[in-house]
C-alpha cells in the first residue's frame, strides 16, 4: 500500500515538472526594455530599532507628531516596512510620517497620523506595488516551491538552486492552497489585518509586513516575517512566511511572472 502511494507521488510530481516545463517555454521570451522610461521610486524604512518577535524588548513607538512629546500610537517591531510620505526636521531630530497607499480591511484601527523618527530606521528606495500589467522581469525561467511537508522553501533560477529555506505555511485549518501559480504581484509591505471573512475569525493587526509575493487573488503570498520565529512549521492564515532578511532577498531575485509550486 506504502508502495503504491509513493508511485502514484512520483507520477505526480514528473506530471507536474512537465507541466512547469511547458509552461516554462511557452511564456517565456526575450527581455524587451522600454527605451525612454524611467522608474519611479518611493522612499521606505525598514524599522531597526524596535522590539523583537513576540515583542521581546524595548518596541519603537510610532507617534501622532514630529516629537518624543508627542503620544504613542503603535509599538513597532524590527523588520517592518514602512512607506514615507515627507521628512520632517523638529528640534534638531528627522522624523518620517508615515503614509499607507493601500486598502486597509479595517481603516478605524488608523486614527491618527503616524511619524517615527529616523534614528532607529534605515531608510532605501524602492519602485514601490508591481503588478502584472508592469514591465514583467523575464522571470519564467525561474520557480519557487514551497513543501508543505517539509515546511521548506526552494527557490530555483537557470543557475540551479538559489535558495533553500526553512518556512511557515498556512494551519491546518487556513491553510496555503496546493497547485501551480505565478506571481501577479509584488510590493515590499503591506498592512495585514484579521479577521478575513471565510478564512479566519482571528484578530491581528500587522502593520509593514515586509517583501510581499503574491501569488493567488486570495492574498496568499510570500513574504517577510517579523512577529514570530516559528520557521519550519505550520503558523499562518494561509501565506508563506520567511525570515525578512531571507525574504528580502528573495523579493528582488523574483519577478512578476515567477512561478511558485506549492505541493506536499
Amino acid at each position: 500500500m506504502n508502495m503504491t502511494i509513493e508511485h502514484h507521488r512520483r507520477i505526480r510530481d514528473i506530471l507536474a515538472i512537465i507541466f512547469l516545463t511547458f509552461l516554462i517555454l511557452l511564456t517565456a521570451s526575450p527581455k524587451r526594455e522600454r527605451p525612454g522610461v524611467q522608474k519611479v521610486l518611493f522612499e521606505y524604512i525598514e524599522i531597526t530599532g524596535g522590539c523583537g518577535p513576540n515583542f521581546k524588548g524595548e518596541c519603537l513607538s510610532a507617534r501622532s507628531g514630529p516629537g518624543e512629546d508627542y503620544p504613542a500610537v503603535m509599538k513597532l517591531r524590527n523588520g517592518t516596512m514602512l512607506r514615507v510620505g515627507e521628512k520632517i526636521e523638529h528640534k534638531e531630530q528627522t522624523w518620517y510620517k508615515i503614509v499607507f497607499d493601500e486598502k486597509i480591511r479595517y481603516p478605524e484601527r488608523i486614527t491618527t497620523d503616524w511619524y517615527v523618527s529616523a534614528d532607529y530606521a534605515r531608510a532605501f528606495l524602492d519602485e514601490g506595488l508591481r503588478e502584472t500589467k508592469d514591465p514583467t522581469d523575464n522571470a519564467a525561467s525561474k520557480r519557487i516551491i514551497i513543501d508543505r511537508s517539509e515546511q521548506v522553501l526552494y527557490a530555483y533560477g537557470k543557475d540551479g538552486l538559489f535558495m533553500k529555506e526553512p518556512i511557515s505555511t498556512g494551519l491546518e485549518l487556513t491553510p496555503t492552497p496546493r497547485g501551480i501559480f505565478t506571481i501577479f504581484k509584488k510590493t515590499p509591505s503591506r498592512y495585514m489585518q484579521g479577521p478575513i471573512p471565510g478564512i479566519t475569525n482571528q484578530y491581528y493587526d500587522l502593520p509593514g509586513v515586509p517583501w510581499d509575493l503574491y501569488f493567488t487573488h486570495q492574498g496568499a503570498a510570500i513574504h517577510g516575517t517579523y512577529w514570530h520565529e516559528n520557521f519550519g512549521k505550520q503558523s499562518s492564515h494561509g501565506c508563506v512566511n520567511l525570515p525578512p532578511a531571507q525574504a528580502e532577498k528573495l523579493y528582488r531575485w523574483a519577478g512578476i511572472g515567477t512561478f511558485v509550486i506549492v505541493q506536499d
